[in-house]
């Protein structure tokens, strides 16, 4: 149901404020009155109003300055005033256009005058509201369609990453340990490039890749993947192609994860001073994913048992990691490495929330 206007009236006079309100209220529309600007000014700031009748010969305030004040305010911009005087001069009609109002009514007032001019400003503030209403729901729907796309996108991506997850599980399936291992990767690598300064985006593309890292194990053959000895000339040369196996089931993604994966899969075994594999990269040549992964790759094999190998003690693990710095692994990285030694201590003891 649509309510009755409010038309605020504004006059020292009280007979003047008794005839507008004899003219007015019995066309139904809802009178409040102020005697005073500031008195004007605080009734706005209490009640909503739709439309002001404001006497411009005031004592204190006049009804240009009322009108300026009320101008000022971005919520009031738009609504109508119409300034009641006794003034006929063109300079003072000016200096109220100037201050604002919509429009002037001249004293001695006309009943049909008023009502003419109170029902076209009112239909003016009607259209505003409505286009002011239709902006705002269009703003709330915007934001309620853009929350519901974002939520759409997060569970598409959470259902990627899921995949990708069980994707490099499968490519370990053979060997438990080895499927926690890519768990525990995915963890060290981001807490290296978070201390490492790279940017959130980039971080998270590093937790969610990195666990591709051996995917390309699924085209190496159980006899060499899973022999209890080490590996002659011509496995060995096979096992490698495991780095390019992996690049090249996740080539030519658009997704940013799996462009992130291709990188990381082709390089974590290439070592800094360029006896790496398969491209033999040296240095900066190869890309800081791929030197954070071969670092924690390597820590975690280290530490793990194998089937051609026992678990290495600790303190073993990390005398081999940093008598690699400047020849396997990045000075840089190493360095980075020690610092959060704790945090990648915990990862490895307490890796059970993968991917939450």
């Amino acid at each position: 149901m649509q309510k009755n206007p409010v038309i605020l009236i504004v006059d020292d006079q009280p007979q003047n404020v008794e005839l507008l309100e004899a003219y007015l209220m019995p066309h139904g529309y809802k009178i409040f009155t102020a005697s005073s600007g500031v008195e004007a000014l605080n009734t706005l700031i209490e009640h909503p109003v739709d439309l002001i009748l404001l006497d411009v010969m005031m004592p204190n305030m006049s009804g240009f300055e009322v009108t300026r004040r009320i101008r000022l305010n971005d919520d009031l911009k738009l609504l109508p005033i119409i300034l009641v005087t006794a003034l006929h001069d063109t300079e003072d009609r000016v200096k109220g256009i100037e201050a604002g109002c919509d429009d002037f009514i001249s004293k001695p007032l006309d009943k049909n005058e008023l009502l003419s001019r109170v029902r076209s400003l009112l239909k003016v503030k009607a259209y505003n509201d409505l286009k002011s209403n239709y902006q705002k729901e269009l703003v709330l729907e915007v934001a309620k369609r853009t929350k519901e796309l974002e939520y759409a996108l997060e569970q598409i991506e959470k259902a990627s990453l899921e995949t990708i997850h069980r994707l490099s599980i499968a490519s370990e399936y053979k060997d438990k340990e080895t499927g926690d291992h890519i768990k525990r990767i995915s963890l060290y690598s981001a807490a290296l490039a978070r201390h490492m300064g790279l940017d959130k985006r980039s971080v998270e593309s590093i937790l969610y890749a990195s666990p591709m890292h051996d995917l390309g194990k699924i085209g190496i053959p159980d006899r060499i993947l899973l022999k209890p000895g080490k590996l002659d000339a011509k496995e060995w040369e096979k096992m490698k192609q495991h780095t390019v196996i992996g690049a090249k089931i996740l080539k030519d993604s658009e997704t940013t994860f799996i462009k992130m994966g291709e990188i990381i899969a082709l390089t974590h075994h290439e070592k800094w001073d360029g006896s790496g594999y398969p491209n033999a990269l040296k240095g900066t040549e190869i890309p800081i994913a791929g030197r954070i992964t071969a670092i924690v790759d390597v820590f975690d094999a280290l530490l793990s048992k194998r089937p051609y190998k026992k678990a290495f003690s600790l303190e073993k693990t990390l005398a081999i990691i940093n008598e690699g710095r400047g020849t396997h692994f990045d000075p840089e990285v190493v360095d980075a490495f020690f610092a959060i030694q704790d945090e990648i201590l915990a990862i490895r003891i307490g890796c059970k929330n993968f991917l939450s």
